[in-house]
């Protein structure tokens, strides 16, 4: 099927070439004058005629041509054998390579040799292709393991990029968030033992504002104002000196707000931080404009014992309340009891009966009455 297959296209390609000699032929001055081919009949025998003397000659010897094609293919199959695919490929690949760069190096031989520079172009480009050939297939190991150590040089490097990202995405998750401590949470002291427990983790942020407010406090010709500032400078030298924790010291200012407590809720906006402080109204503030607040007197509050209606305890009336009748108390922590009829017991420890608890941000207020009543 092949054989005959050839043997067609052969004869095809005869035909053409025949009809392409017999149309140059015709156009040979020589050939103009002759009689018979100055007609149009002529003209179109004289094509036909010689493209059948091609066709038939190509038919002729196509036997002969697939006759070396099929040696030329079992020569090439024959000598392919010995090489494996890898150094078919390298040696292609190291064909291709060099006859590209010998094309856009050699080509201006075409115009400044000529008629010798197509010759000399064509013998570059082999030699040249011969020996990329010779290099690829000798150089074959190398080759090879260099290709391996790149694609496993950029695998490590994507690894470790993605270790990378995977470790800041980590960091940016667990990243803790500052805390801001206002100027009433700093003379309070008690941030001072609640991150000495470890449940309050860094940074604190002691913003500049926070510092001069303390200053100024701890220099006031009031006594009391300037020992409450005082005390406030020895809390944060102890935090600093004596706690884990981190502490930052913010320089920064907002010089277009005017109060402290307006900075404080700004800078926490700012650093994406919590506000600390035990101060109700600042509290409240920050709610409404949706800063994170860290109250103390909540969370003390919140570790208080819970005292239930009906509990009974023992206290002693140290001051009159604010109704006639009324007698008050207060408990270790500082949890005021208001006992109704409490008034005639004043200074005296007796035993009570909680009637009710009322808890605010602000504190935890309990209201009793005497247990003989």
């Amino acid at each position: 099927m092949l054989k005959k297959l050839i043997r067609g296209i052969f004869t095809i390609i005869g035909l053409l070439l025949g009809y392409i000699i017999g149309e140059a032929v015709l156009k040979i001055d020589i050939f103009q004058n002759v009689e018979f081919l100055s007609t149009a009949v002529g003209r179109v025998l004289f094509v036909i005629f010689i493209s059948l003397v091609f066709g038939i000659i190509l038919y002729l010897v196509s036997p002969t041509i697939y006759k070396w094609i099929s040696n030329l293919i079992g020569l090439a199959e024959t000598n392919m054998r010995r090489f494996s695919v890898a150094e078919i490929i390298y040696g292609s690949i190291g064909a291709i390579i060099p006859l590209i760069i010998v094309f856009f190096l050699a080509s201006p031989l075409n115009d400044f040799l000529a008629p010798l520079g197509p010759i000399l172009f064509i013998l570059i480009n082999i030699l040249a292709a011969v020996i990329g050939v010779k290099i690829t297939v000798d150089k074959k190991d190398d080759i090879t393991a260099m290709i391996v150590n790149i694609k496993k040089n950029s695998a490590i490097r994507e690894k470790a990029q993605k270790e990378k990202k995977a470790r800041k995405e980590a960091e940016k998750a667990h990243k803790p968030i500052p805390k801001v401590l206002d100027t009433s949470v700093i003379i309070d002291g008690r941030i001072f033992d609640i991150c000495e427990t470890g449940f309050v983790e860094g940074p604190l942020v002691i913003p500049n504002f926070v510092l001069d407010e303390l200053r100024h406090i701890a220099d006031s010709s009031d006594s009391l104002k300037r020992v409450r500032g005082r005390r406030g400078l020895d809390i944060l030298n102890k935090i600093q000196k004596e706690l884990d924790i981190e502490t930052q010291i913010y320089e920064g200012d907002f010089p277009k707000i005017a109060e402290v407590d307006a900075k404080l809720l700004k800078l926490a906006q700012t650093l994406s931080g919590k506000v600390v402080t035990n101060d109700y109204n600042l509290n409240k503030v920050a709610e409404v404009q949706g800063v994170p607040v860290l109250n103390i007197n909540e969370l003390s509050n919140a570790i208080k014992p819970v005292v239930i209606p009906g509990e009974e305890m023992t206290i002693e009336i140290v001051k009159l309340g604010k109704e006639n009748s009324q007698g008050v108390a207060y408990l270790d922590d500082g949890t005021m009891i208001v006992v109704e009829g409490g008034k005639k017991y004043l200074n005296m420890t007796i035993d009570v009966l909680v009637t009710s608890v009322l808890q605010t941000a602000a504190g935890r207020m309990i209201f009793a009455k005497p247990k003989d009543n």
